[in-house]
This record gives structure tokens, C-alpha cells and sequence, in this order.
């Protein structure tokens, strides 16, 4: 039993045990201390489907489990865990054809700022947040899956592009040529809530 004065465990440690011994009891811990992460990162791969990220964040664990001992270490355990959730789910995407957008994402996807879903100028402000965490998830869905995956990366993740290059598995060049993408498409179809006057500058 460690002493109070020990500190607490660290990752590397509780990997240790895993693979020495494997010991089910330290993976457990290492899933307490990392699934919220890892199901907010597929919840906006996702664009907010929820299901979708809580069974891919299921098959991550289990892969990491699988494969612990070929963790070298070159990387964070999260950001690897970030790797294996972003593999996953790519094959998922490539399994199955997304739904087609709706009316609303169409227009989004267009970019043509009108504001569909409030059906007029201003947003009472206990809705605000909300309505934008909406149409946020529906903005992320007009993104190839390459440039939702690079943006979630660098921005909820907070990688930097050479640590977003490695989770994607492409040159940072790569990386970087689909945030650009992906941060103009965004600011089209996130225009209407743009202060005001700011939309007639870009």
C-alpha cells in the first residue's frame, strides 16, 4: 500500500502494472482518468452523437487493453488513446455512408449565413448557447472526415499540429492544409453568429 507522501500514480506507472501483470484493476483506474476525454473528442468527431462516441469510446478501451504492450511511450498515453479513438472511429466512417444532410445542414454546407434555426435577427440569451452548440455540431458535419478529425485534434484536444500529424497517421503539412480548410468552411457555416459587422470584413 503506497504511503501517503508517495504522491499519486502516474500513468506510466499504472501501464507498468497492466503489462507486468495484467493487472485490471490499474486499467481501470487509467479508463477513470481518461474517458471523459476520450468520449468528448468522439462526441465532436461525431458532430454530437452521442451513442455513436460512448460504443467508439467502448471499442477504444478495449483496443487499448489489446494493445498496451506495444505503447513504446513516443507520445502521452492520452494522446495515443486520441489515436486509437480517431482510428476507430475512421473505420467507422468508412463502414457506413452518413445520413444525408438535411434542408438545414444543405444550407449550411452552402454557406449561405441565413440564420434557419432561430427564424429571426437575435437569440434570446438563455437559448444562446445551445443554439450554437447545435449548429456547431451541424457545421462540423459539412467538414470531410480528414478536416473534422485535424480540427478536433488541434482545438478540443489541444495538440499541437506535430502531436495531431502523429495521432492522424500524415504529414503535419497535411495536418495543416485541412485546418485551413476546415476554419473557412466553419466560418461560413457558423456566419450568422459572427458579431455583427464582422461578416461584411472577411
Amino acid at each position: 500500500m503506497a504511503r501517503a507522501s508517495d504522491g499519486p500514480v502516474t500513468d506510466a506507472q499504472l501501464i507498468a502494472r497492466c503489462v507486468a501483470s495484467d493487472d485490471r484493476h490499474a486499467f481501470g483506474e487509467l479508463v477513470r482518468r481518461h474517458q471523459s476525454a476520450v468520449r468528448a473528442c468522439l462526441r465532436r468527431l461525431t458532430a454530437g452523437n452521442h451513442a455513436l462516441a460512448d460504443d467508439l469510446a467502448q471499442d477504444t478501451f478495449v483496443l487499448a487493453w489489446r494493445n498496451l504492450r506495444a505503447f513504446r511511450q513516443e507520445a502521452r498515453f492520452s494522446t495515443w488513446l486520441y489515436r486509437i479513438a480517431t482510428n476507430c472511429w475512421l473505420a467507422h466512417a468508412r463502414k457506413r455512408h452518413e445520413e444525408p444532410l438535411g434542408d438545414a445542414d444543405a444550407a449550411l454546407a452552402e454557406g449561405d449565413g441565413d440564420d434557419a434555426d432561430t427564424g429571426g435577427e437575435h437569440v434570446p440569451d438563455a437559448t444562446r448557447p445551445a443554439s450554437l452548440r447545435i449548429d456547431l455540431e451541424r457545421a462540423m458535419r459539412v467538414l470531410s472526415d480528414n478536416e473534422r478529425a485535424a480540427i478536433v485534434q488541434c482545438y478540443d484536444n489541444d495538440l499541437s499540429h506535430e502531436e495531431a500529424a502523429w495521432v492522424l497517421g500524415m504529414p503535419v503539412g497535411t495536418v495543416k492544409t485541412h485546418i485551413l480548410r476546415a476554419k473557412r468552411k466553419l466560418k461560413a457555416a457558423l456566419a450568422a453568429w459572427a458579431p455583427e459587422g464582422e461578416g461584411d470584413r472577411a
